[in-house]
């Protein structure tokens, strides 16, 4: 009985693992979410956290800033935008492996973010917003006093 090869399995993944994973990576990257015919990828993202709040990078290229919006409900940071495609089939592509279509990400925020304080800058194809904490969730420094 012959086996079907799996790339995943110990052989392949030792000599094909990087490239397995990156194609792999890929796929679930640009798996897309149909609504109503539109197209709708989940841009990556990056999130930092330190005492003053949290720090979200997204990657957003070729995105007009204009276009690109923010929202805050409840618990909850929604950016949505959308990424045209500039050329038409007829203008002669032989390949195209940019991802276009509506890009949007959801983040529940904690308890302890400001929503009403949240600012967003765009910048090199980046999305950087700013959250931060409330006055009462900020860790504060306790002075000691001694007596004597």
């Amino acid at each position: 009985m012959q086996s079907r090869w799996n790339p995943l399995m110990s052989n392949g993944a030792v000599a094909l693992g990087p490239l397995v994973v990156k194609e792999f990576d890929q796929l679930f990257r640009d798996l897309s979410v149909r609504q109503g015919g539109a197209r709708e990828l989940l841009p990556p993202a990056d999130i930092y956290e330190t005492a003053e709040g949290i720090t979200l990078q997204v990657d957003l290229p070729g995105h007009d800033p204009k276009a690109i919006e923010v929202k805050v409900e409840n618990d909850t940071l929604t950016l949505k935008s959308e990424r045209k495609v500039e050329r038409s089939d007829k203008d002669g592509a032989r390949r195209l492996e940019r991802s276009f279509g509506v890009y949007t990400r959801s983040f529940v925020l904690p308890r302890t973010v400001d929503a009403s304080k949240v600012e967003a800058r765009y910048e090199n194809g980046v999305l950087t917003l700013t959250l931060p904490r409330r006055e009462e969730s900020r860790p504060r420094v306790v002075q000691v006093k001694v007596n004597g």
